[in-house]
């Protein structure tokens, strides 16, 4: 080999080196990603009774939630806030597991201060990905809009320099991962707030199911709707309890 082919050589395998650490190395399939939620209660709670409690001041309620996952599976789970006292139970704290190979999830609801336990496949959503970007947290995000049914739509922004199909609230099957999701008021919006680069222990990555009942999420809707739909709030708890899913 001549020394100028050497140098040419040399030449390409430092480019190589160089694109890996700087263009590839973007791309992860794990991770976690601390997500903060801002709730609108006012728009939440409709019922007059609710405004002795509710007002300007504290009509917005934060909560603090955590997303671990690799390229085979994913959990979402709240964080604990032991100081929210008697505005804790205004809002959701579910727990969302999610198994790609077998297109499974295996979901936790908080419902009267009960838990809740339900075992399904993977929902198949259809998204519209658009033109919209923003950048959250330093990544670079598309937005994408799913039309639930005629009256409600959810907002989300996805990155695909995490490219494992996972987010918040169980949501997925978008090309990269979750890092805004919305409702098409602003009524509930999450969004990043600190993204790493770690891998998630077996352990965080399984739900710890006991011996309890677990639904599928046909026969929860079903019973819920039996033993609830004849209440004044039923039909409120039931959108509450569904509203991602």
């Amino acid at each position: 080999m001549s020394i100028k082919d050497g140098i040419k050589k040399i030449t390409f395998l430092s480019f190589f080196i160089f694109i890996s650490s700087t263009g590839f190395s973007q791309y992860n399939t794990f991770g976690k990603i601390t997500f903060e939620r801002r709730t609108n209660l006012l728009k939440r709670f409709q019922d007059s009774r609710m405004s002795k409690m509710i007002n300007e001041d504290n009509k917005i309620k934060i909560d603090k939630f955590e997303l671990l996952f690799n390229d085979t599976s994913s959990v979402f789970r709240p964080i604990q806030d032991i100081a929210e006292g008697r505005m804790g139970w205004m809002t959701t704290k579910n727990y969302y597991y999610q198994y790609f190979g077998e297109e499974s999830q295996f979901i936790i609801l908080g419902l009267f201060g009960q838990n809740i336990y339900i075992k399904d496949s993977l929902p198949q959503r259809k998204w519209k990905i658009t033109e919209s970007k923003r950048n959250i947290s330093g990544y670079d995000c598309r937005k994408a809009i799913y039309e639930k049914n005629d009256s409600t739509r959810i907002y989300a922004w996805y990155t695909p320099e995490l490219t494992t199909a996972t987010g918040p609230e169980g949501y997925s099957g978008l090309p990269g991962t979750i890092l805004g999701l919305a409702t098409e008021d602003g009524g509930i919006v999450y969004f990043a707030k600190q993204i790493e680069i770690v891998a998630p222990n077996n352990e965080d990555l399984t739900p710890d199911k006991g011996k309890n009942k677990v639904f599928t999420l046909v026969e929860l809707k079903a019973k819920i709707k039996k033993d609830y739909g004849n209440t004044p709030w039923g039909k409120s708890m039931f959108d509450d309890l569904f509203r991602w899913l």
